[in-house]
């Protein structure tokens, strides 16, 4: 009943192509469409690029002539050292740190602190402990007999460990009439944060995925397997290889980790990094957090934020015409509250003709994305802006005497009827 009263409503009140007014009830703009969904594959005819895994992030500056690029030129500069104002309290959080303000009144996280701020280049402002379920670690099979997550998460089926089927670009063309935006739950980095390993480099392997509302199963933001680990550092950042769709923020989510440290020849020699599970439901916005999850040998930072009224982005990649081989890094910068917020999505070397992998991002609707490409280990790079739309596609050309780059993005909703 509920769902067809929100049905009426929306015919009523929609136009064509059009997303919902944000005054709205939240409940209308979450609406998802009961009809079957139109998945399509990859691009397969490209060869995948290796990406260099251990890559630093690399910024520059240059000048823009409009509002949203002003705010892009000002995320190179480093940032101040300031407290969020706001705190994302559906992440169950317990413990905020500001390593400005409090290092001497919290004598407990003094120490965790400050190796944070002297081994990471960017000066953290607040770090957020979250509360890790009991019973929720998957190595020992604890959280496959905890009934927390049977009668809490009833629509999620724990023991499924399968990726989601559901694909990007569901509804990337205007075949309906009323498109609806929703909040999305984006994450922007993965920080190795500590270890108990002194010597480097680190060798990690395990997954970090995320289970919403849309179908409960696993959403993959990084997944590496101990025949392919990634090769790291205390203090570095984890690349990682998705998510492979969006993920709706309209009911809580539950963000499943479990990442282990390759430690010799066998698996049972292996140190245990972070085990568990955490839930985030606040829907309100926010900017990018660090949530700090402590293991038994390390910690590990996932930072990420609710993106509102979002619509899903999917950005593929073509090179072509490489004349030689050069490194390529790619940034995505989006719009969070007033400021661009950086997502690294690909550092590595290419050598020959190929396709990167596809990503999928969430960006509020009617504002602007941008993606940074740097060639080689110089100063030269190329930016192209997109407007987040509801449905539909962008293409740019980029022409550099090293390679030709096509970028091509797909706009989706998650509802539309």
């Amino acid at each position: 009943m509920q769902s067809v009263s929100r049905s009426i409503i929306g015919l009523c009140a929609g136009t064509i192509g059009s997303a919902p007014p944000r005054s709205w009830p939240p409940a209308l703009g979450r609406w998802r469409s009961c009809v079957g969904r139109v998945v399509s594959a990859p691009p397969r005819w490209w060869p995948i690029a290796r990406e260099g895994r251990d890559a630093s992030l690399l910024l520059s500056s240059s000048a823009h002539s409009n509002r949203h690029l002003d705010l892009l030129s000002s995320c190179n500069k480093e940032k101040q050292n300031k407290p969020h104002s706001y705190k994302p309290e559906g992440c169950a959080t317990i413990k905020c740190l500001d390593t400005a303000n409090t290092r001497e009144k919290v004598t407990s996280v003094k120490k965790l602190t400050n190796e944070v701020t002297d081994s990471n280049p960017t000066k953290v402002a607040d770090i957020f402990i979250p509360r890790i379920f009991s019973n929720s670690s998957h190595r020992d099979g604890a959280i496959y007999k905890n009934k927390l997550f049977t009668e809490n998460w009833f629509d999620i089926d724990i023991t499924d460990h399968n990726e989601t089927r559901l694909e990007p670009m569901i509804f990337s063309k205007a075949i309906k009439k009323l498109y609806f935006p929703c909040n999305m739950l984006q994450f922007f980095s993965v920080t190795l944060a500590e270890c108990s390993i002194n010597h480097d480099p680190i060798e990690l392997y395990g997954y970090i995925a995320v289970r919403d509302d849309r179908d409960g199963m696993r959403n993959y933001v990084l997944n590496y397997s101990r025949d392919d680990p990634i090769i790291t550092q205390k203090g570095s950042s984890i690349q990682m290889t998705g998510p492979k769709r969006n993920i709706e923020l309209v009911s809580p989510v539950l963000i499943e980790f479990d990442m282990r440290i390759k430690n010799g020849g066998q698996e049972e020699e292996d140190l245990q990094l972070i085990d568990g599970a955490i839930s985030c439901h606040d829907r309100r916005s926010w900017k990018p957090v660090k949530h700090r999850i402590k293991g038994n040998c390390g910690a590990v930072d996932m930072s990420f934020a609710c993106v509102d009224q979002a619509v899903e982005a999917t950005i593929e990649v073509v090179i072509s015409e490489v004349h030689s081989s050069f490194s390529l890094s790619l940034r995505s910068f989006v719009y969070v509250l007033e400021d661009y917020e950086e997502i690294q999505l690909f550092h590595g070397s290419i050598d020959q003709s190929c396709g990167l992998r596809r990503f999928v991002l969430a960006v509020s609707h009617g504002d602007m994305m941008i993606l940074k490409f740097r060639f080689g280990n110089s100063n030269v790079e190329r930016r192209r802006s997109f407007k987040a739309e509801l449905y539909g596609c962008s293409s740019r050309q980029i022409k550099h005497e090293l390679a030709n780059i096509s970028v091509k993005v797909n706009w989706s909703t998650n509802s539309a009827f």
